[in-house]
């Protein structure tokens, strides 16, 4: 069973330094989830992602259940790479530049996530997100953020069944010697793609799906 996982953001808001952080920290120490091979990247000479860049990891109790995380290409003109990246997929990341300066970028990239996935996310997409750059000065807190999720109607009140599927979001860092909440994100989004497909049949599993 292959599982695809999708890093969606605006152009250097650190997707490509997330999965080159996570190969990195899986391959030198003992996690769930391992890498299997190298990374590929396509990129342009300045190393700007060109069409996208992923790998394969797999559960290590499983070597048949395999992840396939890709991160689609940032640049505003490269739209339909990003559609034709996404299609398939079983989970997204959404990746964001955390500065301050880059908010109205994130929520046009936001807008356009939606639009891709045709609004199935968190009902049939799993959603996760990480308020990425965190080591830098004057960045979205994640109270921001969450107003922005109720906004974009990504986010489900108390009384709604769905309200446990709302997107857990990271404060993260993705460079290696400063990682914070890099793997803890994509643990988190295996799992609730995991159960997606197990308990919901492709759907967010309803509270008493969980508990049977």
């Amino acid at each position: 069973m292959i599982i695809k996982i999708t890093y969606w953001g605006m152009a250097s808001c650190g997707k490509t330094t997330i999965i080159e952080t996570l190969h990195k920290l899986t391959t030198e120490e003992e996690k769930d989830i391992v890498p299997k091979g190298d990374l590929t990247k396509i990129a342009k000479d300045s190393g700007e992602t060109l069409y996208y860049d992923g790998g394969y990891f797999h559960s290590r109790q499983n070597n048949l259940e395999l992840y396939n995380i890709q991160t689609v290409a940032g640049q505003k003109s490269f739209a339909p790479i990003r559609r034709s990246v996404f299609k398939k997929t079983n989970g997204v990341i959404f990746v964001v530049n955390s500065e301050i300066k880059y908010l109205e970028d994130n929520i046009e990239y936001l807008k356009e996530l939606r639009k891709v996935s045709e609004d199935k996310l968190i009902t049939e997409i799993p959603l996760i997100v990480m308020l990425n750059k965190k080591d830098l000065a004057e960045t979205i807190s994640v109270d921001d953020f969450t107003q922005i999720l109720k906004e974009e109607k990504l986010w489900y009140e108390p009384n709604n069944k769905l309200s446990i599927w709302n997107p857990i979001i990271y404060e993260t860092c993705a460079l290696y010697d400063q990682r914070k909440n890099i793997y803890r994100s994509f643990h988190e989004i295996i799992r609730r793609t995991t159960l997606y497909m197990t308990l919901g049949n492709g759907k967010a599993p309803r509270k008493e799906n969980m508990a049977d």
